[in-house]
């Protein structure tokens, strides 16, 4: 059983690091922070794991950041999981090549499930991670987006992750689009279905933390593991901080 783990998560646009307020690329905020100093930071913090989010890339594939990405893993100080504009066999080998340990996997997994399947089987599921962005309608149903949250695919996260249980998946990232970046809470409720219904699966928890109430809360819940990024930016609480209440759970 993999220890439950706070994931810091560096957003990145044109070797810049940025956050994005519910996947707006309009509505960004710029930080004047090394990427690389960054990373450095988290892992002095005692953060095993970080994500990775290569925005320009996820927009415009011809623009995926691989060589920083690479920098950062180079760095050898923390395990790295990336995604972000990744849409074939070699874009993942390019990944894994620089040194991430664990490709996430975005829009391609929702229009493309067979395919991925394969990649699935082809460099097994530790070195995959499924990102699955959710917009809840009105009556529940927890529909999943695409290409940067820009386009709604009309597929149910619950439908979409049976055929990848069977595939072996193991890591899901999963973000309600409504909460990520307001610092409003996380939407606890998801993440306890997901868990109950898909026992097998780590699952990563992202968006809408602001203070330690909110990680205490959620750190009473079955969730494996919570990635954290707007809030630690800002100094909201400290990684030892939210380490202490998360882990210790």
């Amino acid at each position: 059983m993999t220890a439950r783990q706070i994931i810091p998560a560096i957003d990145l646009i044109d070797g810049q690091v940025v956050r994005l307020y519910q996947g707006d690329y309009a509505k960004q905020t710029q930080y004047s922070l090394s990427p690389l100093d960054l990373a450095k930071r988290y892992a002095q913090a005692g953060a095993a794991w970080l994500h990775i989010v290569d925005l320009s890339g996820a927009k415009t594939p011809e623009k995926r950041q691989v060589e920083l990405i690479g920098q950062i893993a180079a760095l050898g100080v923390i395990n790295c999981q990336a995604g972000g504009g990744v849409r074939s066999k070699e874009d993942i080998q390019a990944l894994l090549d620089a040194g991430v340990k664990r490709v996430v996997l975005g829009s391609v997994a929702v229009k493309q499930p067979e395919l991925v399947r394969e990649w699935l089987e082809y460099f097994g599921a530790e070195a995959i991670v499924l990102a699955l962005d959710v917009n809840i309608t009105a009556d529940g149903r927890k529909l999943v987006a695409t290409h940067g949250w820009q386009q709604d695919s009309g597929v149910e996260i619950t439908a979409l992750l049976e055929s990848y249980v069977s595939a072996g998946v193991k890591h899901v990232l999963c973000t309600d689009i409504a909460c990520d970046g307001t610092l409003a809470g996380p939407n606890q409720k998801l993440y306890e279905e997901m868990k109950a219904t898909f026992p097998s699966i780590q699952w990563q928890a992202s968006g809408g933390i602001g203070n330690l109430d909110h990680i205490r809360h959620l750190a009473a819940s079955s969730v494996d593991h919570l990635i954290l990024g707007r809030a630690l930016l800002e100094g909201r609480f400290s990684l030892e901080e939210a380490k202490n209440l998360w882990e210790g759970n």
